[in-house]
């Protein structure tokens, strides 16, 4: 199942059936988790680990040290889930010293061609993250996010669940969950991601109720602190506001708004 030209360090742990192609090079401190697929001129250096079921494509590169310049040698690690799928070309970081120490990706995601994911981003599961979509260090990532190609998040931005990024949107702030961000680079909401959350399940009371805290948060006018009230009592009938709600309120970077 390891192709003779594929180098693979002896300190390497590789689960049962794991398929490793063509010149791929495994390094130290690597545990790969069972049945996943390494295909050809895949690098993946340490200290990383991988659950079950992922699909790593050529040129990949996994676990690389983060682009950071405060980064020093330190030990830190890149966490990834099961059954991710990860394209040609996708670059994964490990985390920083100073960033908590790791890079932590969940499960089911999918990494198109020439994704970036850099240090110390934690991202939850069920996300895709089209052609060249690129994340600076530190940015969290909820899940059954979708960004779509070109899009770039700032460092420490944060992205709430079932948010939807438009084509080329560039974010500096934090996109609270359910959002469609789009239209321009800058990115403004615009809307709802209705069509999303019915092919999710959720039901018409419950993409009412989050349209009306919407509407309270980026229609109505209403000063912050204004709305983050209403939205206090709007979350009191519907736990989708009150997830709306908290992501506010844990905020240290400025709302998309």
């Amino acid at each position: 199942m390891i192709h003779a030209t594929a180098q693979v360090d002896p300190a390497a742990k590789i689960g049962a059936g794991v398929r490793i192609g063509a010149y791929s090079v495994i390094g130290a401190d690597v545990e790969i988790g069972d049945d996943t697929e390494i295909g050809p001129h895949v690098v993946i250096q340490g200290p990383t680990r991988l659950g079950r079921g992922n699909r790593l494509f050529p040129f990949s590169s996994i676990g690389g040290d983060p682009q950071d310049k405060k980064f020093r040698g330190e030990r830190t690690e890149l966490v990834i889930g099961d059954r991710n799928l990860i394209r040609e070309f996708v670059t994964i970081n490990r985390g920083t010293g100073d960033g908590g120490g790791a890079t932590r990706i969940g499960d089911d995601n999918w990494f198109l061609a020439y994704t970036h994911v850099a240090h110390d981003c934690r991202i939850g599961h069920h996300c895709v993250f089209s052609n060249n979509a690129t994340l600076a260090g530190h940015v969290e990532i909820g899940d059954h996010v979708i960004l779509s190609g070109f899009a770039g998040v700032h460092q420490f931005c944060r992205i709430g669940s079932h948010a939807f990024v438009g084509m080329g949107v560039l974010l500096s702030g934090d996109v609270p969950p359910f959002l469609m961000v789009a239209a321009d680079t800058q990115g403004r909401p615009r809307g709802i991601n209705s069509e999303g959350l019915k092919r999710r399940g959720f039901d018409a009371e419950r993409i009412a109720a989050i349209r009306r805290a919407y509407r309270t948060l980026y229609v109505s006018g209403t000063p912050l602190a204004e709305a983050r009230e209403k939205l206090a009592e709007q979350a009191k009938d519907s736990g989708d506001v009150a997830l709306m709600l908290d992501f506010i309120e844990r905020g240290e970077r400025p709302l998309l708004r």
